[in-house]
């Protein structure tokens, strides 16, 4: 009969399981360093323990990960046992430092920290040393003193030195840079057939010191101080009859807005002989480029002031550039679309300025004469501000009488197309256009539109003369601006204004004679 030996465990002894516990023990020890990292461990654990750390469970977790890795893995020898201790030995932070081996450029380890915390003020602090000293070499490094604090003496023999013996070095890209972009303008340049002169920058500074002035009339001192003493005896008296509680002539801060218009008025103004500049173009033909700018304007319904400032960008670049015939009319038309940008809530896009022109001009063309224009006029274009906006104030005078209003509007306009009031302020220019219309329809300048436009009459003469001389002129009524303002809209304020023009241009002095000179 056959029979299975079956081989029953035999109950082991005391002896034989401590041993049997042992060698299990032993399994999960490192190979590389059985006598010193069971102990160095346990004395680590130990004092964290003693210290509170909660930390050092993170590093138990991670070598007993590690641990299961390697148990099936065969014992390693020479450099891969090295390398096994290196990557065990960054498992616990705290016996980081005497488990990696010392590689090369390697300090001596340091002793290891019982305390977390003050370790990790060591490593600030060593970073924050190892960054000064890249800061301090990038300086100079001749610099090894410590800071002091130079004496009032010092700094002013420093102020006193000559920029050659300043260490001052020039960076080689800001070269590039300009030439990269002296390279695009001069592009530009010739795309729009813009040529700037040379000889108008080397006689540049001597000319603006014997030039004449630009705001016109030109009055003596006892003149002038004679005009403030009557506007500050009217102002004293004059009683102004604010609204506060019309919202839209924001009357607790119209004088300051004023106050500030009139400081950016000579800065707006261009030169009023800029023409003898000029080699092709003449003032005839910036008349006609005025006139077709104001049929363009009228056709599209645009603003007052979109007009205003389309001339005034015309004028301006004209004064510091010289621009050919052929590109006369593209300046104008790029002016009027920049301002229709600014101004506009919806303005015409530039497919529509290039119809404007019968494809006179293309839509690239368009675009880098906006781009040059800008350029040239450092991108001023809020500084100017239209003789409408006094228009409103001086209106107030007469309770915003619509004839006279209208009236205005037309004789304002008109002085775009003479070159003679280049030189004359926008608010004297509004002046004037009330002041010409009060005179047509038989009012005075009392003290109230010397309060509210700061002229007196006498001020106002010279200008009044030479609107009505422009009136009067041979041909004028052919102009489109007359054939606007004829409209039944506008009251027919043209064909009035030119037929009393004419009838009373010779019952007033020539204006040479009229000139406010001492």
């Amino acid at each position: 009969m056959a029979t299975n030996h079956v081989r029953i465990p035999q109950r082991r002894s005391l002896a034989q399981r401590a041993k049997a516990d042992e060698n299990a023990m032993s399994r999960h020890l490192r190979q590389a360093s059985q006598n010193t990292a069971g102990p160095l461990r346990l004395a680590t654990k130990e004092n964290a323990v003693k210290t509170g750390v909660v930390r050092q469970a993170l590093g138990e977790v991670t070598m007993a990960a590690v641990n299961r890795k390697d148990a099936g893995l065969k014992p390693a020898t020479g450099k891969e046992k090295e390398e096994i201790g290196l990557k065990r030995g960054r498992s616990d932070s705290t016996s980081c430092a005497q488990r990696v081996p010392l590689g090369p450029g390697r300090a001596p380890a340091a002793a290891p920290v019982a305390n977390p915390v003050n370790a990790r003020v060591a490593v600030a602090r060593a970073r924050a040393s190892y960054a000064a000293t890249r800061r301090a070499s990038r300086v100079s490094t001749s610099i090894s003193q410590p800071i002091v604090v130079p004496t009032q003496d010092e700094v002013d023999v420093v102020k006193d030195l000559p920029q050659s013996e300043m260490d001052i070095e020039d960076d080689p890209s800001d070269d590039q840079e300009d030439e990269v972009e002296v390279a695009n303008e001069r592009e530009v340049e010739n795309m729009i057939g813009v040529e700037h002169s040379d000889e108008e920058e080397d006689e540049e500074e001597p000319a603006q010191e014997s030039k004449h002035p630009r705001i016109w009339p030109e009055i003596g001192t006892e003149r002038a101080l004679r005009y403030a003493k009557e506007l500050q005896a009217i102002r004293e008296t004059f009683h102004d009859e604010v609204d506060m509680y019309d919202t839209t002539m924001v009357s607790e801060y119209a004088e300051e807005i004023f106050e500030y218009m009139c400081d950016l008025e000579e800065e707006a103004m261009p030169q009023p002989d800029y023409m003898s500049n000029q080699t092709e173009i003449t003032w005839e033909m910036r008349q006609t480029l005025v006139d077709w700018l104001l049929q363009v304007h009228f056709r599209y319904h645009m603003l007052p002031e979109t007009l205003w400032i389309a001339i005034n960008v015309v004028d301006r670049f004209l004064s510091r550039r010289v621009v050919s015939l052929g590109k006369l009319q593209l300046v104008g038309v790029t002016a009027m679309f920049i301002a229709a940008k600014y101004e506009e809530i919806l303005a015409p896009s530039v497919e529509e300025f290039v119809f404007m022109t019968e494809n006179g001009y293309t839509k690239e063309e368009i675009l880098k004469g906006e781009r040059i224009v800008l350029q040239t006029l450092e991108f001023r274009v809020s500084h100017y501000c239209s003789p409408y906006s006094w228009m409103r104030k001086i209106s107030k005078a007469d309770d915003y009488d619509i004839q006279t209003r209208t009236l205005s509007k037309f004789l304002t306009e008109v002085t775009l197309l003479d070159h003679r009031f280049l030189k004359v302020k926008p608010s004297l220019i509004a002046a004037i256009g009330m002041y010409c219309a009060r005179k047509m329809l038989g009012g005075d300048w009392n003290e109230a539109f010397v309060f509210y436009s700061g002229f007196t009459e006498e001020q106002l003469l010279p200008g009044h003369q030479l609107l009505v001389e422009k009136l009067a002129e041979s041909g004028f009524s052919k102009q489109y601006v007359c054939k606007k303002y004829a409209n039944k809209k506008f009251l027919k304020a043209s064909v009035f204004a030119i037929d009393w023009a004419k009838q009373h241009v010779n019952d007033l002095a020539p204006a040479e004679t009229m000139m406010i000179v001492d």
